[in-house]
């Protein structure tokens, strides 16, 4: 397992952007396929994206395809969420969470961040 702690996450306007940040404290970061997650008040945790540990594979939910980018750099230990054209149903808690597979569930991910909040106001 590794730790995780995310960051940039904040309140911003609808159809404004944000880049959320995940570093990863632990040597086997480039071994690990990445994932980020979002969980908004009363409802289930939710995949939002994910990229293989090569960073070739990629993939997002059709809600945020088009406007959300996942990308890593395995030198700085990192993954990004780039969110532009933010919606307010875009907020929520979001997390970053690391996979020795490729998965989209939540019961597949080892580990863990604990979460920045995003809010988008209308």
């Amino acid at each position: 397992q590794v730790q995780l702690v995310e960051s940039g996450g904040g309140l911003v306007q609808a159809g404004g952007s944000l880049r959320l940040s995940c570093v990863s404290f632990g040597r086997s970061f480039g071994s690990y396929n990445m994932g980020w997650f979002r969980q908004a008040p009363g409802k289930e945790r939710e995949f939002v994206a994910r990229i293989s540990w090569s960073g070739v594979t990629l993939k997002q939910v059709d809600s945020v395809r088009g406007r959300f980018t996942i990308s890593r750099d395995n030198a700085k230990n990192t993954v990004y969420l780039q969110m532009n054209s933010l919606k307010p149903e875009d907020t929520a808690v979001y997390y970053c969470a690391a996979s020795p597979s490729i998965s989209d569930y939540a019961r597949d991910f080892g580990s863990w961040g604990q979460g920045t909040q995003v809010t988008v106001s209308s």
